[in-house]
């Protein structure tokens, strides 16, 4: 899979959006001295490529599901990519990455309950193939959370929690 191509305005519209998602078009052409047009069409075009999305996020627990639950989950070598993506179709599962160090892959999800996630790994991870051990820590007071670093709420109308962005 290759990179998204983003020209430097591309990323300065993104950086723009990043400060306040709230900045009109309008704005945000003045401020980079391009005309208005050129940014909604930019827009258009990052909207249409998945690699921009406009969500509301104020405090993942107002989305209903208060614990926010990390699974670290060490796996066969050879297995790991595959897992990802099973891990990924997983619908209580926001988001998945593939790591290096203490665990091959780390999967984050918001749940209603403890029971949940027991039942979540018990069931659907753990008998996947390649997986090897799965060890679930449970946040307990979050000091700061950035959504632009990894969703863990689903997009409005996709299928699943995958995340994409």
């Amino acid at each position: 899979m290759s990179a998204p191509k983003l020209d430097e305005l591309d990323r300065r519209i993104i950086a723009t959006l990043g400060m306040d998602a709230r900045v009109s078009n309008r704005q945000i052409a003045t401020t980079l001295g391009v005309t208005e047009g050129t940014i909604r069409t930019r827009l258009k075009q990052l909207q249409n490529a998945g690699l921009l999305q406009f969500t509301v996020v104020t405090d993942f627990r107002l989305a209903g599901s208060p614990n926010l639950v990390f699974m670290g989950i060490h796996a066969e070598p050879a297995k790991v990519s595959a897992l990802a993506q099973q891990l990924a179709d997983i619908e209580q599962i926001g988001s998945v990455m593939i790591l290096l160090g203490r665990y091959n892959l780390m999967a984050m999800g918001l749940f209603t309950s403890i029971e949940d996630v027991y039942e979540l790994i018990r069931s659907k991870i753990k008998p996947l193939p390649g997986v090897r051990r799965v060890a679930a820590s449970v946040s307990i007071h979050n000091l700061k959370y950035d959504v632009r670093m990894a969703r863990i709420t689903s997009r409005p109308g996709a299928q699943g929690a995958s995340n994409s962005e």
